[in-house]
């Protein structure tokens, strides 16, 4: 054997000796400081691409050319949110000649501006500056939360991998931007942790705050109402389908009739909350579809349920597969939450994101945003995390989501003007 092959020989153990004496020294070293590692070392790998891309950034609606990176960052929707905090929400919808509603702040959800404004009110800092630090620590706050979440079906190992995929998502940078999403998560995990630890009444303040925070109130609120609906079938259904007395098939996991009233409560309380934010606006401005109307200004046309994902598919596909590809789309998710690897994390959070998805599919209109709302399908990362052990897999899985999180942020993050005007939104 050459010289040069020896020492190529050498190398694999070398960095398989380095790899185990990082194991070993993380192994001693408290769960929160790992996760919060792995979550920082994320947010400063999504700092580097922003601030790479903000050097190629050129003219746009918001600063000069080659913006510093706090600049680049507080754009696209972190502008409404700080005219939320300036100006609150309009009672009047404002309209074009010919009557149609604008773009408003009622797209966007009180919570999060509502946070920053009152930091910005204590401390004097600028409302950017308070929404930007409220964002970070959410996001911060959402890894561990979800590590938490993830511990409750999954070993150490597994769960730390899979708040890796968290943190490195391609549109993972978002949790470091003045959006909403960071806190949205934090909330979502938390109701979702305390759903799974049967902490029914105890989710209730969670689960308001959720709903104030981002819409996702609908599909949790089908969550819980399935979640109810299949305990229900668990303690009583499943003893008359056998032909046992009732109580015969009790088994670990069967629900405590306080415990089934409790999570009807939280259902109940799920369900109304889902609808504060719409009859808020309807309130505010005396049109029962104030909400509604502001949401789809942003997609031209009125909301029809299904239809813009044909729309989409056909201009994708063309007229015959485009028919079909929502329909693969979803008996191929659908199909995915019964793997073996996702049927571990349980059927709080496979329902969670079969809810989530079918939301998506009935209400939102494709397009690039949609990259950016797949983010509470985090529970996915740990059935990810847990479809092979092997390191190689794993390590392959975090590097193209960088590789993929510089082409969100240089496509869609960074403003260029297209051929009719406007931008691709993030």
């Amino acid at each position: 054997m050459s010289t040069v092959a020896r020492r190529r020989a050498g190398i694999l153990p070398s960095l398989q000796g380095v790899a185990a004496q990082a194991g070993t020294a993380l192994r001693g070293i408290p769960w929160w400081l790992q996760v919060t590692a792995i979550y920082l070392a994320s947010r400063l790998v999504s700092a580097c691409i922003f601030m790479a891309a903000a050097l190629h950034q050129g003219p746009n609606p918001w600063f000069p050319a080659k913006p510093d990176y706090w600049n680049f960052i507080n754009i696209w929707d972190a502008r409404w949110y700080a005219q939320v905090i300036a100006g609150g929400y309009p009672s009047v919808l404002p309209t074009d000649a010919a009557g149609n509603v604008q773009e408003n702040t009622w797209a966007f959800y009180p919570l999060f501006p509502a946070l920053a404004g009152g930091l910005s009110g204590l401390t004097g800092m600028a409302p950017a500056a308070a929404l930007t630090i409220i964002a970070m620590l959410a996001g911060w706050g959402a890894a561990l939360v979800v590590y938490v979440l993830f511990r409750h079906k999954a070993s150490h190992a597994p769960a730390l991998w899979g708040i890796a995929f968290f943190a490195t998502f391609p549109v993972s940078a978002v949790l470091q931007v003045p959006y909403a999403e960071p806190l949205s998560l934090l909330l979502l995990a938390a109701a979702l942790l305390l759903v799974i630890r049967r902490q029914y009444l105890w989710a209730i303040p969670v689960v308001v705050l959720l709903c104030l925070s981002r819409p996702v109130g609908v599909p949790f609120a089908a969550t819980l109402g399935l979640l109810l609906l299949h305990r229900l079938w668990v303690r009583f259904g499943m003893d008359r389908f056998r032909n046992a007395p009732p109580g015969a098939g009790q088994r670990e996991g069967t629900h405590s009739t306080r415990d089934l009233a409790g999570l009807a409560v939280l259902t109940g309380v799920g369900g109304a909350m889902a609808l504060a934010w719409p009859a808020a606006a309807w309130a505010a401005t005396g049109d029962i579809q104030a909400y509604t109307k502001t949401e789809t200004v942003w997609r031209g046309h009125d909301l029809v349920p299904f239809k813009p994902w044909f729309d989409t598919g056909i201009s994708l596909f063309g007229p015959v597969l485009g028919v079909l590809a929502p329909f693969i789309y979803v008996a191929l998710f659908a199909a995915m939450l019964f793997l073996p690897p996702v049927r571990q994390i349980g059927v709080e959070l496979r329902l969670w994101c079969a809810c989530y998805m079918a939301y998506l599919v009935v209400f939102l209109h494709p397009q690039t945003s949609t990259f950016r709302m797949l983010l509470p399908l985090f529970p996915l990362a740990l059935g990810a995390a847990l479809a092979s052990r092997s390191r190689a897999y794993r390590g392959t899985v975090v590097l193209m989501f960088v590789l993929l999180q510089i082409v969100w942020i240089v496509w869609l993050w960074a403003w260029a003007q297209l051929p009719g005007g406007g931008d691709y939104p993030p």
